[in-house]
């Protein structure tokens, strides 16, 4: 009989200390599903970059990266107060103190950042926050290990040179639309 009010303490100790602030994580599972959301996971497959012809600094780059989330907001008539009340969200989570902010475009409520989560050699994940008032938000997450700004910038070098397979990313051609 002990045992079982013991695991009864131990589960609800456990059940409260768990966080229940927001993070950009649960953010993007609240709302995969909402009608007004686009939501991509894409994996590194997408690439499609032959490994052989990439220089060692290159190809260490390309492994920090795991995985890449999009949530993008698609603004229409109906839904400008919701796209308000969802933008303000998105801007609290990321003014978490964990979220470092690396450079800005923009201005206003119009505009771009990216931030990142770790220290400047050993980054676990990038965001990228862009919203037009025309056309709705979208939120990037490039999740990975030991990812640095100069990595990211090299995997964008290739990125621009490879043969990538975009047919995953027609979806976010919507938002971009109007």
């Amino acid at each position: 009989m002990k045992s079982i009010y013991s695991l009864a303490i131990i589960g609800s100790l456990l059940l409260s200390s768990c966080n229940n602030e927001p993070t950009l994580q649960k953010y993007f599972v609240e709302n995969t599903e909402n009608k007004n959301f686009i939501a991509l996971d894409l994996s590194p497959s997408i690439l499609n970059i032959d490994a052989s012809k990439l220089t060692a600094d290159q190809n260490a780059a390309l492994k920090s990266f795991d995985k890449m989330n999009i949530l993008a907001f698609k603004l229409n008539d109906k839904n400008k107060a919701e796209f308000e009340i969802e933008r303000a969200k998105v801007n609290a989570i990321l003014k978490d103190e964990k979220y470092q902010q690396l450079m800005k475009f923009g201005s206003g409520k119009e505009g771009a950042f990216v931030s990142f989560v770790g220290d400047d050699e050993h980054i676990q994940e990038f965001v990228l926050f862009a919203n037009k008032k025309e056309n709705g938000f979208a939120v990037v997450r490039i999740l990975g290990k030991d990812m640095n700004p100069t990595g990211i910038m090299t995997i964008m070098s290739v990125l621009k040179k490879e043969n990538i397979n975009l047919e995953q990313l027609k979806p976010l051609q919507q938002l971009l639309e109007k």
